[in-house]
């Protein structure tokens, strides 16, 4: 845990002293809040759309977290982290907090605009949502790191972030998939982050105890599991 820890405070350090970077990775969701928001308004709500957007945030956030392991291992600075006596799991929980705090900040800022617009979530749906989010978070950053671990340096950036596009689509995030033809509907259920935009928005409903929370929670804890079991596999290995 002491070298969990020592490991997040250093990372933390590091996104702190580039604030601006917390800033930019959010500008699209805001931008979409501001002006795609009152258009969508006019035909859902906004505890539709802002759920939508916080699971937009997170796939550019934390999906995105393995840049800072492909920079880092690039300069020889990854490597020079692996000799010290920190357990190589340390090493990954550390920084993937980081992301999660990160993340956090940057949902609580889209929330408080999203409650300045319209927004009328219940504190407790938006907090049990904000759990779900880091649980979320902290798995995508584990799996953003093992890929930016294995994958060729000069292909992390350009298969990610084209990746990134369809499981924001797929996932419903902009519109309810139920609106969505048949075939495109059905695909979508393949993505595990469906089920994580519809939790949301029962719980900025105020519905909590439903089968759509329930399945976006199993949906959620399984995914994690895996994730983590993947980035700790990736990052454990003598020659990762």
């Amino acid at each position: 845990m002491r070298e969990t820890w020592l490991v997040f405070r250093h990372h933390l350090a590091l996104t702190l002293a580039h604030k601006y970077g917390i800033v930019f990775t959010a500008v699209q969701p805001m931008l979409f809040l501001v002006l795609f928001g009152p258009l969508f308004a006019t035909i859902g709500s906004w505890e539709t759309l802002v759920p939508g957007l916080i699971i937009q945030l997170a796939l550019m956030s934390t999906g995105l977290a393995g840049f800072g392991i492909v920079f880092e291992k690039r300069s020889g600075a990854l490597e020079r982290l692996r000799v010290t006596p920190a357990p190589r799991l340390s090493l990954l929980l550390g920084r993937v907090l980081d992301n999660a705090v990160t993340l956090v900040v940057q949902t609580s800022v889209l929330v408080a605009v999203g409650y300045a617009f319209g927004l009328r979530a219940p504190l407790g749906g938006v907090l049990a949502g904000l759990l779900l989010v880091v649980v979320l978070g902290v798995s995508l950053a584990a799996l953003s790191c093992a890929i930016g671990l294995t994958m060729n340096q000069e292909l992390f950036a350009p298969v990610m972030t084209t990746a990134v596009v369809p499981l924001i689509l797929l996932s419903g995030a902009f519109l309810p998939m139920s609106m969505a033809p048949p075939w495109l509907d059905a695909l979508s259920h393949l993505s595990p982050f469906r089920y994580v935009v519809e939790a949301l928005r029962d719980l900025f409903a105020g519905h909590y105890l439903t089968g759509t929370v329930l399945a976006g929670t199993l949906v959620t804890a399984v995914f994690a599991t895996v994730c983590l079991a993947v980035g700790t596999r990736v990052f454990s290995r003598a020659g990762a």
